[in-house]
């Protein structure tokens, strides 16, 4: 056997280039090149030298033209993370996930899905009003609070808490989400008091914080607060106060634009639908074909119409939402098709008002929610607040009813608060938020019928709060199959087909 050293001289005798292997004439076929060791090693080396030309080819590149085609490494997979998302882009004609709305819910549930699969899912966001100008984000108040009688509720409310609280680390600092931690004051009188003492305990148990407190704490409390009438009182003391809900809707869109997610100026105006043969729908004793959700028809903002074709589809679209649910033949087919989705729109008014009277509210101020509805809260510094009032108009116009402040609303301010007696109004505005008149409360899930829809809407007055924990638990369901975070299953569209409501009983404001 061969010595390793007398193997390191022999193979310092000659240099064993790859040209050298082979049969044939040449100065590297003497009889040292027969060598079982030096023939092995110039194999090897030659075999390397070709498999090396095959993973990284030595081609001379093309001169520049103006024709060249920019193409991404090919070691290097950046996806659509590197595309600049403030571009015009291509429309979409495919995608995995569709979602019909791209306020609070719909931007939400893009978020979460490009958060948890980036460059694994397609994700296409149809707006038709990238103005909000009637979205119910611009009527938010931006209340975050846990004061609700549903665990469902009071656990999405906690999630959002924690998730504001971290924002910075989730959104960066480009847009501040300006979340001012004063707590909500949630007033009842003697009828609604057993209700509230439940909840507050129920709130407690589950990781709130908030106290009850009586006619006589509340006036020693808050001095500005006049309690005739009053029975009781919840005060958040952690995880509650109010942020800047548009600026939660521009993180939201602006994260999943920057990991992927495409958002279409246009509205959907139908659906095209496709029948399955390998599907039934059984009925009772009747079974019939299946025809599935296939293509949705947008109308963009160009007055052309298109086609996307969606393995998945997410209807989010606020007050829309029941209109869009009819394209789909949701509330006007037959069998389960026959429930409609009850989502109604309410109008909302807000008012900017300014006091300079001595005694008004300080900067400690909470979010005060009277038992007429009446909310009002502080808005910075200078003797600036934020009032307003559900209204129960059922006008479909934004417009403000310039008498309404007067009739409606400083009749109930100056008696709970009458340092604002005489405050003056210095804006104005009004919009509509998604009502769901079942009872109340979000639907979050997938619809019974099609194996290709979800559903995030209905959550009533509500919605910008809810919008974090509802958007991961459709992210949840398409990804997962199954809520994970908070199980919300008595939240799906199921309880209206078995006619069981959960009502929400506390007037809790977001």
């Amino acid at each position: 056997m061969l010595r390793y050293k007398h193997v390191v001289r022999m193979l310092k005798r000659r240099s064993y280039s790859v040209n050298q292997a082979g049969s044939g004439s040449g100065p590297g076929n003497d009889d040292e090149d027969k060598h079982p060791i030096r023939r092995t090693l110039r194999l090897l080396g030659n075999d390397m030298r070709k498999v090396k030309e095959f993973f990284v080819p030595k081609d001379e590149a093309p001169e520049a033209s103006k024709d060249t085609i920019p193409t991404q490494s090919k070691f290097k997979f950046s996806g659509e993370r590197d595309r600049d998302y403030t571009l015009p882009e291509d429309f979409q004609t495919h995608c995995d996930v569709l979602v019909i709305g791209g306020g609070g819910l719909g931007s939400s549930v893009a978020y979460w899905l490009k958060e948890k699969a980036r460059d694994g899912l397609n994700v296409v966001v149809v707006e038709k009003d990238e103005t909000f100008a009637k979205s119910a984000t611009r009527v938010a108040v931006g209340g975050l609070c846990q004061q609700f009688s549903l665990p469902e509720n009071i656990q999405m409310s906690l999630f959002a808490a924690d998730f504001l609280r971290n924002s910075k680390q989730h959104f960066g600092n480009e847009v501040p989400i300006q979340f001012t931690p004063h707590g909500h004051l949630l007033l009842c009188k003697d009828e609604d008091a057993e209700a509230l003492m439940r909840s507050s305990q129920l709130q407690n148990e589950l990781g709130a914080r908030n106290e009850l407190l009586t006619a006589d704490r509340l006036a020693a409390r808050f001095p500005w607060l006049n309690t005739q009438g009053i029975a009781l009182g919840c005060h958040g003391l952690e995880l509650e106060g109010w942020f800047n809900p548009l600026a939660l809707l521009s993180n939201l869109r602006r994260s999943a634009a920057k990991n992927g997610a495409h958002f279409v100026d246009g509205e959907v105006v139908g659906f095209e639908f496709r029948a399955q043969s390998d599907m039934s729908v059984v009925a009772g004793s009747n079974e019939g074909s299946y025809n599935g959700l296939d293509k949705a028809v947008i109308h963009l903002a160009d007055g052309t119409r298109r086609t996307c074709k969606f393995a998945l589809c997410v209807i989010a679209a606020g007050t829309d939402s029941s209109n869009v649910a009819r394209l789909a033949q949701i509330g006007v087919g037959p069998g389960m098709l026959q429930v409609p989705l009850p989502i109604d729109s309410r109008k909302r008014y807000l008012f900017a008002i300014n006091s300079q009277a001595a005694n008004a509210p300080g900067m400690g101020m909470p979010l005060t929610i009277d038992p007429s509805g009446t909310f009002i809260r502080r808005d910075g510094l200078g003797g600036s607040f934020i009032c307003g009032h559900n209204s129960q108009d059922d006008s479909d116009s934004s417009a403000v009813d310039p008498q309404y402040f007067e009739e409606h609303i400083r009749p109930k301010l100056a008696d709970r608060v009458p340092a604002l007696r005489d405050s003056k109004v210095v804006d104005s505005w009004a919009g509509f938020y998604d009502h769901n008149v079942y009872d109340e409360n979000g639907i979050v899930g997938a619809h019974p019928y099609y194996h290709n829809m979800y559903l995030a809407t209905g959550f009533s007055g509500h919605g910008i709060q809810q919008s974090l924990a509802a958007g991961r638990a459709i992210s949840e369901l398409i990804i997962d199959g199954q809520f994970r975070t908070i199980d919300l299953s008595r939240l799906t569209f199921d309880r209206l087909i078995v006619e069981r409501p959960i009502y929400e009983i506390s007037q809790v404001l977001s």
